[in-house]
């Protein structure tokens, strides 16, 4: 059974259609990935999932039943993009202050804190005031508040704008250690990269409706080309009805098979020609590819390639 079940959610501001009949699920222990452009309606989703904002139509399910925002919302760690952190008071006393809120008591909120900064090299920032930090140093912190108290369910809204590669890496390998420990993650971004990285499966938006969902590797199945890169030590390859040779650089060659040949059709010919092959890998459309495919309203290929005479 699906931890988070989104039935038909719609939303609107006047005439402006913010989700229109969004439907998803999100297993247990996944990664789950919510992709779109700026302003397509994301935010608003999230925020109708942790009960900030109604849907005007559908339903939201937590473990099958209907979400009730009273008190599942403390099942539920929400870090949303803009920083919503208390700028006068001290990082110490806020992080405590929030866990409180989502049901920890005192002495067990003081642990958990201590026990995440110093995890996150944060423990001489106790002092400090939210309005000092960095937007890096906010983001660690807004991390730390969204899953000290151990959600179920944590849902990530640009989880590492502001951040370097070193923090970026950090807060990823906290992502991966928090789902397999059980954790089931909703993560929302635009840097398509990111998603490869990290999420399991996805769901594309645009314009408030859904477009596209799958796990990642079956949707890369689904847009790839028959592209493959293939290299060896010959100077000259032969060109056969089999494939087209799409573009080359010193000894790697990029090739493109027709629909009826088959992978090991094309190698035996290469073969029998004399060709030594070093190696031999298939080019999958990264989802960066696809976004952008799909958010234009095209189907078709992507990449542009230059002629390339064998």
């Amino acid at each position: 059974m699906a931890l988070l079940e989104v039935q038909h959610l719609k939303k609107y501001y006047a005439t402006q259609k913010a989700v229109d009949d969004v439907s998803f699920s999100v297993q247990p222990g996944s990664i789950f990935g919510l992709l779109g452009p700026n302003g397509a309606g994301k935010t608003t989703l999230l925020r109708m999932i942790t009960g900030i904002f109604y849907p005007d139509e559908g339903n939201v399910l937590l473990d099958g039943r209907p979400f009730q925002a009273e008190t599942d919302i403390l099942r539920i760690g929400y870090m949303p993009e803009e920083r919503g952190l208390y700028k006068k008071m001290k990082i110490g006393d806020q992080a405590v202050y929030l866990a409180q809120l989502k049901g920890l008591p005192r002495d067990k909120a003081i642990a958990k804190v201590k026990e995440w900064f110093e995890k996150f090299e944060m423990q001489s920032w106790w002092s400090k005031k939210v309005e000092d930090l960095s937007k890096g140093m906010g983001q660690k912190l807004q991390f730390v508040t969204t899953v000290l108290h151990e959600p179920g369910l944590i849902i990530l809204d640009e989880p590492f704008s502001g951040l370097d590669p070193v923090n970026s890496n950090l807060i990823k390998e906290e992502i991966f250690k928090l789902a397999k420990a059980g954790s089931t993650i909703i993560f929302s971004t635009h840097r398509m990269e990111q998603v490869e990285e990290i999420c399991d499966q996805i769901i594309l938006i645009n314009k408030g409706r859904k477009i596209l969902d799958g796990k990642v590797d079956t949707v890369k199945q689904q847009f790839k080309e028959n592209l493959y890169l293939l290299q060896t030590d010959s100077e000259q390859i032969p060109v056969t009805h089999g494939f087209t040779i799409k573009e080359r650089d010193g000894h790697e060659w990029i090739i493109q098979l027709n629909e009826q040949t088959s992978v090991n059709e094309m190698l035996t010919q290469l073969i029998a020609n004399n060709v030594n092959i070093k190696g031999f890998n298939e080019i999958l459309p990264s989802l960066n590819d696809i976004f952008i495919r799909l958010v234009n309203g095209s189907q078709s290929a992507s990449r542009q390639f230059q002629p390339v005479t064998a």
